[in-house]
């Protein structure tokens, strides 16, 4: 049998883990095998351009993945997935089989799929006016959104003090200087400060916050007062949520350069500058030469 797409994967891997118990991949992938009755041939085939990752975990990985966007799976920790409630609910209804639309149904999914109104929905006929390229380029921007969202989720379940020593890491990589971490109690506020050059003349204090709710303006106008306390007109100040009106329109009365990074901005500048990330594989489009078959 071809190996099943990563919709076909879904209902039968949630059916595995069942049994409420911490699954770890390689078991869980094991069992699949099994109840699939794939092929030793099928379960080696390589993803394209991978020498390591195969196409079934691929698609399993990719099933895994939206399955935890409905709050159907849960990670615990790094390589293990479990069933929630609601998982066990929908197993429960005994569905005929889990894909896309199905998982529509759960708020939390529609939220990560559409992007907050960002994410335009394509009908089939849009889908078959593309040209295979274009697939590529939705594909990709797809890949880069889902991973901006995991970024934020695994920042969320680390300490503060990682939070922390990451942003201070993204602006050194950025270019601004050497970084140090500095956030401790009567601090005023300040986790970071960057020094934009060797003697410490010119320095750049930074606030990192970790937060689901939304930063009002009264901390953005503390973080002002902190930075003239260190008698200072540069300062960051990043957040895992977003920044209320009063905040935005604060930053833009005051003489002092404060830039404010929200949770997608940050996302999409740790995945530019490849912060918390690994390079995975690279495809390699081709044309033919011209050139080459001209007389």
């Amino acid at each position: 049998m071809p190996i099943p797409d990563f919709e076909s994967i879904m209902l039968p891997l949630l059916e595995i883990v069942r049994d409420g118990k911490e699954w770890s991949m390689t078991d869980a992938e094991s069992e699949l095998i099994a109840r699939l009755k794939l092929t030793e041939e099928e379960t080696s085939q390589l993803k394209p351009s991978s020498t390591t990752e195969t196409l079934f975990q691929n698609r399993m990985r990719w099933a895994r993945f939206y399955l935890k966007k409905a709050s159907l799976l849960d990670d615990p920790r790094r390589g293990i997935t479990r069933i929630t409630p609601n998982g066990l609910k929908v197993l429960q209804q005994k569905p005929n089989s889990i894909n896309i639309e199905f998982l529509r149904q759960f708020p939390s999914f529609i939220e990560f799929y559409t992007k907050k109104g960002k994410r335009k929905e394509t009908t089939s006929s849009e889908i078959k006016e593309k040209s295979p390229e274009d697939m590529i380029i939705d594909g990709i921007t797809e890949i880069r959104e889902n991973l901006e969202e995991e970024i934020l989720e695994k920042i969320m379940k680390c300490p503060p003090a990682f939070f922390e020593r990451t942003v201070i890491q993204l602006l050194e990589k950025m270019g601004y200087g050497d970084g140090t971490v500095t956030g401790k109690s009567g601090d005023g506020g300040i986790d970071g400060m960057i020094k934009q050059d060797n003697l410490g003349l010119d320095e750049i204090y930074v606030q990192a916050k970790r937060w689901e709710n939304t930063v009002p303006g009264k901390e953005v106008r503390d973080f002002a007062g902190s930075l003239s306390s260190k008698k200072s007109k540069k300062g960051v100040f990043i957040t895992t949520s977003t920044f209320s009106t009063d905040a935005i329109d604060f930053v833009k009365s005051v003489d002092s350069k404060i830039v404010l990074i929200d949770g997608e901005k940050l996302a999409g500048l740790m995945y530019e500058y490849n912060i918390g990330l690994q390079s995975g594989d690279a495809y390699q489009l081709k044309k033919i030469d011209e050139d080459f078959f001209s007389e």
